[in-house]
């Protein structure tokens, strides 16, 4: 059983590195093309679009075999998505190679949840706070990754990875004993959800404007393996955050990344000089990492393994439709008003919060329904 966990650590973290590749490549991207900070925006995104498509048909798939079949297809999908930035050329190869990817990351975070729900009935918690953990190890081998230079190699390195994980979910298989999960529409409107959906909205806007725009900002003054390296930074501070922040009351937590997410953000965006862009990418990561653990809490005390199907994968469309909207909204922002307002982006998600929590203060009201 612990060599399956450890697998499906392996998986999570390079579900991870899959999307945070991209934020190093952003600029090689956008050199061989000649496209702006708008339409890296919407290539980006393009990543979250198949994220809505694959969280439903992951579930799907769930309900209908097991997790370790929705992990076979998801990583097929990822193996034709590299393979477009591999041997493809041109935004009209990497758009729908994208959207692929995202397709399968989709069916990567559900297929490697559920497996965790199958195999460790009374351990959700615990164990799911682990694989927040490797998410975050995958955000530092994503743009570690990325530093390989260029379009293709990185991609070329993120195949192997895949490859060799399609190897060793082989070695997972069935549970022993299949798990049935249900869903309840009811949770949809429970006080609780809805605020675990505004935090991981907030979480996934920063995470689409660190990504998408702001390495292009970055561009001016370093080079691609520089960035990297900025982001592999970012991604330790994150995981070392949201383990601490499995330790807390996850509502305390959502509201501490509501500002610091905020002035994280903002500071990059306003600044131009490295020592500046360490610290505001120390924040932000601060802030993505007890926000994404303090909305995960949320919506597990809210709603229960038992019936959390439902739940999850909209709650995890949540998290999609902010990814989408974050790189599109702060590229148009970077293009119209400049980098210098990019913060406005997760000042609005951290106001939504705000909002949320001023109506769900105590976790014994998470059930209350709010239509």
């Amino acid at each position: 059983m612990r060599s399956t966990y450890l697998i499906l650590l392996g998986v999570a973290a390079l579900d991870a590195a899959g999307y945070s590749i991209i934020a190093p490549v952003v600029p090689a991207i956008a050199d061989d093309t000649g496209a702006g900070p708008g339409v890296i925006g919407a290539l980006v995104a393009t990543f979250a679009v198949g994220q809505l498509l694959g969280f439903p048909l992951a579930g799907r798939g769930v309900q209908r075999r097991h997790a370790s079949f929705v992990l076979g297809g998801a990583l097929v999908l990822m193996v034709v998505g590299d393979l477009g930035f591999v041997l493809g050329d041109g935004l009209g190869v990497y758009f729908p190679a994208r959207l692929l990817q995202g397709i399968g990351a989709g069916g990567l975070w559900m297929g490697v949840t559920f497996a965790v729900l199958e195999r460790f009935p009374g351990e959700e918690l615990r164990r799911l706070s682990g694989v927040l953990a490797a998410y975050s190890v995958g955000g530092i081998a994503g743009p570690a990754m990325g530093a390989a230079g260029g379009i293709r190699g990185p991609f070329l390195v993120h195949l192997v990875a895949v490859v060799l994980a399609a190897v060793a979910i082989t070695a997972v298989g069935a549970p022993r004993e299949r798990a049935e999960f249900g869903s309840d529409r009811a949770a949809l409107r429970t006080a609780g959800f809805w605020l675990a959906s505004a935090g991981i909205l907030m979480v996934a806007l920063g995470y689409g404007a660190l990504d998408g725009p702001l390495p292009l900002h970055f561009d001016q003054l370093l080079g691609q393996g520089e960035i990297a390296a900025l982001y592999v930074l970012g991604a330790v501070v994150l995981g070392v955050s949201a383990a601490a922040a499995g330790r807390r009351p996850p509502r305390p937590m959502l509201a501490a990344a509501a500002v610091v997410l905020t002035v994280g953000i903002a500071l990059a965006g306003l600044t131009n000089t490295v020592p500046w862009w360490i610290a505001a990418i120390a924040l932000a990561s601060v802030g993505l990492g007890i926000g994404e653990t303090g909305a995960l809490g949320i919506l597990l005390e809210t709603v229960g393994p038992a019936r959390i199907v439902l739940a999850m994968v909209v709650w995890s469309q949540v998290w999609a439709v902010g990814y989408l909207a974050g790189p599109a909204a702060a590229g148009a922002i970077a293009e119209s008003l400049g980098f210098a307002a990019i913060g406005l982006v997760p000042l609005v998600a951290a106001l939504i919060v705000f909002g949320a929590l001023s109506v769900l203060p105590s976790s014994r009201r998470s059930e209350r329904r709010v239509f």
